[in-house]
């Protein structure tokens, strides 16, 4: 079960737009789990390939708080920034403006 699960949240952190992201609270939804983003953030943290972009999945508020996982303590916002979301103390900036929501977005 853990593998497929894990495959549905890579799958939806695959189709999030360049510039935008969402959190682990709005995937743990689109997959069925509601109030389980601890576990999505559990399996964003094992992501195993470089194709998933990681980077754009960030807590509810936008916060960066998966920026451990990747290989230095900046990229998550190297990253996010290369694709001109901006982000100042570990927080993306416009959030509401930047967040995408699975469920609007897809049909679920």
């Amino acid at each position: 079960m853990k593998e497929s699960l894990s495959e549905a949240v890579y799958e939806i952190v695959r189709l999030i737009p360049r510039g935008r992201a969402t959190s682990y609270g709005a995937i743990a939804k689109a997959v069925g789990y509601p109030n389980q983003s601890r576990m999505i953030g559990r399996i964003m943290g094992e992501c195993p390939s470089k194709d998933i972009p990681a980077h754009r999945v960030v807590n509810s508020q936008g916060l960066l708080s998966g920026k451990d996982c990747f290989e230095t303590p900046t990229l998550m916002q190297e990253l996010l920034s290369a694709e001109d979301v901006i982000v100042n103390n570990n927080k993306i900036q416009n959030w509401k403006t930047i967040f995408w929501n699975p469920i609007e977005e897809l049909d679920f």
